[in-house]
């Protein structure tokens, strides 16, 4: 019977019904092996040269893992193999990302206690990767809610107090109304809650904040020595951290000593500035605002704070606003101009004021128009009264007094420096990147190790007394008033001061998901130290994480949060190194078979239990590798798992010994140079398609088992189980994990003749062995002088010739 499996171009033909192995048998005895024998604990002795290798640990939830989340995992373990093999000090650990808002959710829609919820589900997580023999050194094993780790997220927390950094606010924020907290920006996803994707509003609500913005620059310059990281990150890196070069410039409010602040990127346009426009938040707006516009403005505040920062800034939308009532002064001119608020100006970005210029700005003009307010060009060119805006970069200046005649860029440096000179402004940097909220008015998290005292305000924990354990509680629901429900627990509220000895209440608010993931790469190094973060030795040898893989998801978020906690560790002097992570790499999700994302929703989750079952473990590794680029997306094919399982059934049944041919030779070296380098480049699909190519070779003409054993070298990273045992069953005494990757020969390379195939209307006539160098004009001669071709062309000219270099001659007819 034939059988054949068409993919990636490769086809593999069965002239037999292949006898299939029993993958259950081998994976569970090598899988207790490699237990048993700890071929994968990892040495801290610092006699070879290290790798890191990390994947973003997970957070463990009910619904387990599906076939989409061990691709990046899969990844990192046969990189890890090689280099194992290839002779390096590996580390590739594992944890849980296990305190936050999605296993507190899950915890309260299954009505059972977080912690509880928690261990269950890592034991879940934990068996199912154990069942895919992955290389992890479980005693290096971290879970964000062990107070032991936590411990030392709090007393990095009680350090940035010490430096300034961490501050209280009781600012406007993002609010869930669902989740029942506030949020920070980077947990939006087109303005909504990224949890839940419930609708945010803003809301005053004290908390506690991470000064984020004094690493603005570090951040955003120290991107540039990140050159093995996806361009495309690095690139959303930038925009969040979105640096803009300007002019800090001060409006007196009339009949008021305060002044409004303004940032702006184009402070040529001073003179052009006929109102001004405060977002509904900002707390000088219900100060200024005169009694006859008083009701105007508090419905208008209200309406504003219930919809996203999205719907805000649309530009689309039609804008609104409402006058305050308050005028402020144009400091270069001296005009009185209005004060309006209007949503499409945020209190997050910049100081929640502008400048409103409506003769060179979209927004501003369509505001004008509607509300009859005054507009005045300050550059030449266009026709403002119908909206077209002249090129304010390369017009000239009018109606700006002594400013008149020059070009913006020019005016832009001249009024920057005539600002600071009448101390009404002065050249300023503003950033997109917003002070990072860090608290949530939840329960499960890590507690701010902060007490409260009336005498001496708040102070932090005394960092003998860490960790601050989270209270065991019976109701943990969120209250929605703004308090966490540890407010609740009055023996753990109230306590002493530890500055005064008086009584003190602590801090109930707890830390955001984000905290425990921004430092967990540095405690793999050092699990069990109780002493210190990390040892600095230890930290020194294994730091940085030469390869990151994970979800690109995570850009604006965890990546950028993790750099600046690095950044103030190495700063005070925990790390060496002022970057975390040497490489990145993004993973592509895997879709169910219907093209969609995988959900219960759908019902078209693939459980991987299902598929080692079925198929084996080392057919679930070798596939998702296979099926795609490793960052692209790509839906999961039955079919092509089946095509997978049927090569493992090949490579195990292989008996075809034969004595050492050049053929054969060749074909190896080019496989093995091909396969060591993909694994390096992360092009894991076409590394197995070369190893398919190679079997399909040894099958038709035979193979020696040394080269075999140097197949299964190149192979044993993807298939771990079965190579272990056809290693051992040619009489290999150890591991296959503990010989040395075998090296290409270069000179072995080289072909010295090909086989192109000749078509004729698709199907093959005739083959010819050739030089690999023949050029198309030579073989397509003796593609045509061949007898058998003659014969089938019987005096007809062809109607077209195809050549693909190295494979074949296609004759159309």
């Amino acid at each position: 019977m034939m059988y054949l499996y068409s993919h990636h171009s490769h086809a593999f033909a069965y002239s037999h019904r292949l006898m299939k192995y029993n993958h259950k048998k081998i994976e569970q005895k090598w899988q207790k092996n490699w237990e048993k024998s700890e071929i994968y604990k990892t040495s801290d002795t610092q006699d070879k040269p290290k790798y890191y290798i990390l994947d973003m640990f997970p957070y463990p939830s009910g619904a387990g893992l599906h076939v989409g989340h061990p691709k990046g995992y899969i990844a990192t373990d046969v990189t890890a193999r090689m280099k194992m093999m290839q002779g390096f000090n590996v580390l590739h650990p594992m944890g849980w990302d296990a305190f936050g808002l999605p296993a507190e959710n899950y915890a309260i829609k299954n009505k059972v206690h977080p912690k509880f919820a928690v261990e269950k589900y890592i034991k879940v997580f934990k068996t199912q990767l154990e069942k895919i023999g992955f290389t992890y050194d479980w005693s290096r094993e971290v879970t964000t809610t062990d107070p032991g780790y936590y411990k030392w997220t709090q007393w990095a927390f009680i350090q940035m107090l010490k430096k300034g950094l961490a501050y209280e606010s009781e600012e406007p924020i993002i609010w869930c109304p669902s989740c029942k907290t506030g949020l920070a920006m980077e947990d939006l996803e087109d303005g909504k809650c990224e949890r839940c994707d419930s609708e945010v509003e803003r809301k005053p609500l004290r908390q506690w904040v991470l000064k984020i913005t004094d690493y603005a620059d570090r951040l955003l310059f120290d991107l540039e020595s990140l050159k093995d990281w996806p361009d495309s990150i690095r690139e959303m890196q930038k925009n969040w951290i979105g640096r803009s070069e300007g002019a800090t410039v001060n409006f007196n409010v009339q009949n008021f000593d305060d002044k409004l602040e303004v940032f702006t990127t184009r402070p040529d346009t001073l003179f052009g500035a006929t109102f001004m426009v405060l977002s509904p938040e900002h707390d000088l707006v219900n100060k200024i605002t005169t009694k006859d516009f008083e009701k105007n403005v508090l419905k208008y505040q209200a309406t504003a704070s219930k919809k996203s920062d999205l719907e805000r800034t649309e530009l689309q939308k039609d804008k609104s606003g409402v006058f305050t009532g308050a005028y402020a002064i144009n400091p270069v001119n001296g005009k009185e101009i209005p004060i309006w608020i209007a949503d499409y100006v945020l209190s997050s970005y910049g100081t929640g004021a502008i400048m409103a210029v409506p003769a060179h700005d979209q927004r501003d003009y369509e505001f004008a128009k509607k509300y009859d307010l005054e507009i005045v060009q300050v550059v030449d060119g266009g026709d403002i009264e119908k909206g077209a805006f002249t090129d304010i970069d390369n017009g000239k200046m009018i109606n700006s007094d002594k400013f008149d005649g020059l070009k913006p860029k020019d005016a832009i440096k001249k009024i920057s420096d005539w600002l600071e000179n009448e101390s009404i402004g002065k050249k300023s940097v503003n950033y997109r990147l917003q002070d990072w909220v860090f608290s949530r008015q939840r329960y499960w998290g890590e507690p701010i190790p902060i007490i409260h005292c009336e005498k001496c305000g708040a102070v932090p924990v005394d960092e003998k007394d860490l960790p601050v354990v989270l209270p065991e509680v019976e109701n943990y629901e969120p209250s929605g008033t703004g308090e966490s429900p540890l407010a609740n627990i009055d023996d753990w509220v109230n306590t002493t001061c530890p500055k005064c000895g008086g009584a003190g209440k602590r801090e109930t608010n707890t830390m955001p998901q984000w905290a425990g993931s921004n430092w967990y790469y540095l405690r793999y190094i050092d699990p069990n130290n109780s002493d210190a973060l990390v040892d600095p030795e230890k930290e020194k040898y294994w730091s940085p994480v030469d390869f990151y893989v994970g979800g690109a998801e995570h850009a604006t978020r965890h990546l950028i949060y993790a750099r600046f906690w690095h950044k103030f560790l190495f700063d005070i002097g925990v790390v060496s190194e002022q970057e975390p992570f040497k490489k990145l790499q993004n993973v592509g999700l895997i879709m169910a078979e219907d093209g969609r994302k995988m959900s219960k929703r759908w019902g078209n989750v693939i459980n991987p239990d299902v598929v080692i079952d079925d198929f084996g473990a080392d057919s679930l590794r070798v596939y998702e590798m296979f099926m795609a680029p490793f960052d692209q997306a790509v839906s999961w094919d039955t079919n092509g798992l089946r095509g997978v399982r049927k090569f493992l059934d090949k490579v195990h049944n292989f008996d075809k010994w034969s004595d050492d041919s050049q053929e054969v030779t060749t074909a190896y070296h080019q496989m093995l140079q091909k396969v060591t380098t993909d694994i390096e480049s992360m092009h894991f699909n076409t590394a197995v398609s070369a190893m398919m190519i190679f079997v399909n070779k040894i099958v038709q003409v035979g193979c020696t088992k040394e080269l075999f054993k140097g197949f299964l070298q190149a192979l044993s990273p993807f298939a771990p189980h079965l190579c272990d045992e056809l290693w051992e069953n040619l009489g290999e005494k150890q591991s296959i994990f503990l010989s040395t990757w075998p090296n290409h020969d270069e000179s072995k390379i080289i072909v010295d003749t090909i086989e192109i195939v000749i078509q004729i209307n698709g199907k093959v006539r005739d083959k010819l062995t050739v030089s690999p160098n023949i050029s198309e004009k030579d073989i397509t001669k003796l593609a045509l002088d061949s007898d058998i071709v003659k014969k089938y062309l019987d005096g007809n000219t062809p109607k077209k010739i195809i050549y693909v270099k190295g494979k074949l001659v296609s004759i159309v007819l």
